[in-house]
C-alpha cells in the first residue's frame, strides 16, 4: 500500500535512503493529468554527449558535469519541448526524470532526452547547449543567434532518431517532416550525418548523429547544401568488423519499438484493469497477513501485533499496519462475515499515479527485466495515465559495485487505433550474463505486438589497420575468425525471437559504432501491411 501521507509538491520517497537511488514526486503537475488526447507513442530521441565519458570531463567542468544543473532550469528548457516533469530518481551516477511525455536521463557528460505526442523536442536543443556551457562550465563559443542562443557548450558528439510517425500532420515545428529536422540540426552541427533505415514504403527508423568532436556551425555561416539522408541496406562487410575496447564494451543500447499490440496484453495498462488488479492483491495481503500471524502467534502474549513480515510490494508495504492480523475472517470483502469490508481502501489505487504505474510495473513483468535478487540496488519509477497509457524508468546500480549505474525506460499507448509501445536500455548484456535475444523475448511476451523493431547501438574500436590480417596465422586474422564467429552466433540468436519471423536486417558501421537494425512481424499476425502515416521523407 503507498504512503497515502505524501507533502503537497514535491516530496522525497519514504523509502529512500543513502545509498540507494532517491525518488522524488511532482505532486503539482500530476494533478488532473489526463492522457487521453495521446495518439503518436513513437518517440523522439536525443543524445548530446559532451564528454565521451564521465571520468573525462574538460578540467574547468564543474566535477558532476551536468547533475550539478537544478532540476528548476531543466524544466524551464522542457518547457520548450512542450512536456513536464512527474517525478525524479536521483542516483549516484546519472538522475532519471519521468516526464508527462516520456523521459530524461541526466549523467555528468551526457543528456539523453525521448519525447512522444506533439512534443517539440528539437525546440529544447539550442537550450540545452547553453545550460551546459553557463551552468556546467562545458567549454563553449559564440552560438548562431538564429537557433535562439548566444552561447553554447560544444558537444562531444550528437545523436537524434526516431521511428516513422503515424499521424505527422499533428506534429509541430521542425518534426512535420524528416527533412525538416535535419535542417534543423544542421542549423547547429557541421558534417552530420542523415540516414534512413529499413524500407521506404515499410516500417522504417531515422537517425541524426555527428562525428566525434562536433563543430558547432559558425555564426556567419553563408548558406550551404542540405544534408542528404542516406538509405541503410548494406550487409555487413569484412571492413565494418570490430574489436570491443575495454571501455567500450559498457557502451550498448538496445530499443525495441513495438506496434500493434495484443489487445488482451494491452489491457494491462488501463486504469480500469490496473485498479481491479490491485484491489484483489490488496485484499489478498491482508487476508494473508492475519493467516500469518495465527499461524506463527505462539504465546499470545509474547506477539506484537506487526509480526507479520511486510510484502515486498511498493504498494502494499504498510498493508500489515492497516489490518487486525488476530482476525479470523474471510478474505472476501463481500462476505458479511469479512470485516475486510471495514478495511481502508486507498484512493491511490483508483486513480492515476505513481502507485498503479507500481502495480502495472510488477503484475506485467516489467519489474522482472532486471530482477531485484540480481539488482537490489535498482529503483523503478512508474506511473500510469487516465484512462490509459504508462511510463516508467528504471535505475540500475551495477551489481558488483558502485562504479557505472544504468537505465532502462518503457513508454505504453494502449489504445487499439494507434497502440505502441517502447523498451529502451542501456544495461550491458554481458552485466546480465543474458544474450541480447533473451531480454528482447522477455519483452516482447509482455506485450505480444503485431511487428516490432530493434536497433543495437554497440560501441566498438577498429581492427588494427597496421597488422597484416591476411595471415591466417596472424594474431589479427584470428582475432577476424573469433570475432566473426561471434557476430555470426549473435545475429542467428536475434533473428530467432520465437513466435517472429525475422523481415528485415541491416548491420551497418558508424565511426565508434555498430548498428543492427532489425524488423519482425509475429507468425500469426494478420494485421496487413503497416500503417504508414509517414512514408519516406
Amino acid at each position: 500500500m503507498v504512503d497515502i501521507d505524501i507533502p503537497k509538491n514535491y516530496t522525497a520517497s519514504p523509502s529512500s535512503f543513502s545509498g540507494t537511488p532517491h525518488l522524488t514526486i511532482n505532486r503539482d503537475v500530476t494533478v488532473d493529468f489526463d492522457s487521453s488526447n495521446a495518439f503518436e507513442g513513437p518517440e523522439k530521441l536525443l543524445e548530446v554527449w559532451f564528454s565521451e565519458s564521465s571520468s573525462s570531463l574538460p578540467v574547468a567542468t564543474a566535477p558532476a558535469g551536468l547533475r550539478i544543473v537544478p532540476s528548476e532550469i531543466w524544466k524551464d528548457m522542457l518547457d520548450l519541448v512542450n512536456c513536464k516533469v512527474l517525478s525524479i530518481i536521483e542516483s549516484e551516477h546519472v538522475d532519471a526524470y519521468l516526464l508527462s511525455e516520456s523521459s530524461m536521463f541526466v549523467f555528468p557528460h551526457k543528456l539523453i532526452l525521448k519525447t512522444c505526442g506533439t512534443t517539440t523536442l528539437l525546440w529544447g536543443l539550442p537550450r540545452i547547449l547553453e545550460i551546459a556551457a553557463l551552468v556546467a562550465g562545458f567549454p563553449h563559443t559564440i552560438a548562431n543567434q538564429i537557433v535562439g542562443t548566444g552561447t553554447a557548450a560544444i558537444p562531444y558528439r550528437v545523436f537524434y532518431s526516431r521511428k516513422n510517425f503515424l499521424f505527422p500532420d499533428r506534429q509541430r515545428g521542425p518534426h512535420r517532416s524528416w527533412r525538416d529536422e535535419v535542417k534543423s540540426l544542421d542549423r547547429l552541427f557541421l558534417g552530420g550525418s542523415a540516414y534512413m533505415i529499413g524500407k521506404m514504403n515499410g516500417e522504417h527508423w531515422y537517425l541524426y548523429l555527428t562525428e566525434p568532436n562536433t563543430i558547432l556551425t559558425p555564426p556567419a555561416t553563408p548558406e550551404r547544401r542540405e544534408t542528404e539522408t542516406k538509405m541503410l541496406e548494406l550487409p555487413m562487410s569484412k571492413a565494418s568488423l570490430t574489436t570491443c575496447d575495454k571501455d567500450d564494451d559498457e557502451d550498448e543500447t538496445l530499443e525495441l519499438l513495438m506496434t500493434d499490440l495484443d489487445e488482451g496484453n494491452a489491457k494491462q495498462f488501463y486504469l480500469d484493469h490496473a485498479s481491479a488488479v490491485a484491489e484483489g492483491q490488496y485484499y489478498e495481503e491482508a487476508h494473508k497477513a492475519r493467516v500469518d500471524a495465527e499461524q506463527h502467534v505462539g504465546d499470545i502474549n509474547d506477539v506484537h501485533p506487526r509480526a507479520a513480515k511486510p510484502s515486498n510490494n511498493g504498494y502494499l508495504k504498510t498493508i500489515h499496519e492497516n489490518v487486525d492480523v488476530f482476525s479470523n475472517i474471510s478474505s472476501d470483502p463481500a462476505d458479511p462475515g469479512s470485516d475486510l469490508e471495514d478495511l481502508i481502501y486507498p484512493e491511490e489505487l483508483t486513480t492515476e499515479g505513481h502507485a498503479l504505474g507500481t502495480v502495472v510495473s510488477e503484475s506485467s513483468g516489467l519489474a522482472d527485466v532486471y530482477p531485484p535478487s540480481k539488482y537490489p540496488d535498482a529503483r523503478i519509477d512508474a506511473y500510469l495515465f487516465t484512462p490509459c497509457g504508462f511510463s516508467a524508468n528504471g535505475v540500475i546500480p551495477a551489481p558488483d559495485g558502485p562504479d557505472a549505474t544504468h537505465y532502462f525506460t518503457v513508454h505504453v499507448t494502449p489504445e487499439p487505433n494507434c497502440s505502441y509501445a517502447s523498451f529502451e536500455t542501456n544495461v550491458p548484456s554481458k552485466q546480465t550474463g543474458r544474450e541480447t535475444a533473451d531480454v528482447i523475448e522477455q519483452v516482447v511476451n509482455i506485450f505480444k505486438p503485431g511487428r516490432f523493431s530493434v536497433t543495437l547501438f554497440e560501441g566498438k574500436k577498429p581492427v588494427d589497420d597496421d597488422i597484416d590480417d591476411d595471415d591466417p596465422g596472424t594474431e589479427a586474422a584470428q582475432r577476424i575468425r573469433a570475432l566473426t564467429r561471434k557476430i555470426g552466433r549473435k545475429n542467428s540468436r536475434m533473428d530467432h525471437i520465437r513466435g517472429y519471423r525475422r523481415v528485415d536486417r541491416i548491420v551497418h558501421d558508424l565511426e565508434g559504432y555498430e548498428l543492427v537494425f532489425k524488423y519482425y512481424e509475429r507468425f500469426d499476425w494478420e494485421g496487413g501491411a503497416p500503417r504508414l502515416g509517414e512514408v519516406a521523407f
